[in-house]
């Protein structure tokens, strides 16, 4: 990704559609990592992130990653996602986060640079559009190794710039490694699990 360090930027994040593009490439984001690697390469204003979130549940396997994510620099966009059973019966949820996202990135174009996204829903193109006449460079981060590819060509085709997220993975993945001992007396912390996973799929 071409950057120059006194651009300022911004990172729009479609929680669940880099979620299903971390999972179909193998490997965890690490939140913390990631918010890092921008910093490093630009004057990151803000970084948001979307989801949508289940609240008819006692317990939202998403909740632990939320709550990190507001303590941790990032600005957390919410609302409640819908529940509905499908033609087959099975439990679906629908939470479109596309219209917050859309928002947020036309007010704050007007003092950016930069403006990153990652998805690859081809609903943003008209927005990568809009915010381009601004004079602001749009980047988009997704897939085209994963199958089918993450990305809809004509978001691609938009952007100012493609980012294979597959690439730059590797800055903020959380990798299997040896546990380092905490130090004494500190709990032993890390980014939270990735939004929609069952503890049972875990194990």
């Amino acid at each position: 990704m071409h950057y120059l360090p006194t651009e300022r930027t911004a990172l729009f994040i479609d929680g669940a559609n880099l979620y299903s593009a971390s999972r179909n490439l193998g490997f965890d984001v690490d939140y913390r990592n990631l918010l890092e690697y921008f910093r490093k390469r630009g004057n990151l204003l803000r970084a948001y992130y979307y989801s949508a979130v289940i609240e008819t549940e006692e317990y939202s396997p998403l909740k632990p990653l939320t709550d990190w994510l507001a303590y941790n620099g990032y600005t957390l966009v919410t609302k409640p996602a819908k529940e509905f059973t499908d033609a087959t019966g099975r439990r679906r949820v629908k939470g479109n986060m596309d219209i917050e996202l859309a928002i947020d990135m036309l007010e704050l174009a007007d003092k950016l640079d930069h403006a990153i996204l990652f998805s690859g829903d081809s609903d943003f193109r008209r927005l990568v559009e809009a915010v381009q006449r601004r004079g602001v460079r749009v980047s988009v981060v997704s897939s085209i190794r994963t199958s089918p590819p993450m990305i809809a060509d004509e978001l691609r085709r938009q952007a100012d710039q493609f980012v294979e997220l597959a690439e730059i993975a590797p800055d903020f993945t959380r990798r299997q490694m040896e546990p380092r001992p905490p130090r004494a007396g500190a709990p032993l912390r890390q980014t939270p699990a990735e939004p929609f996973v069952d503890p049972h799929d875990a194990a």
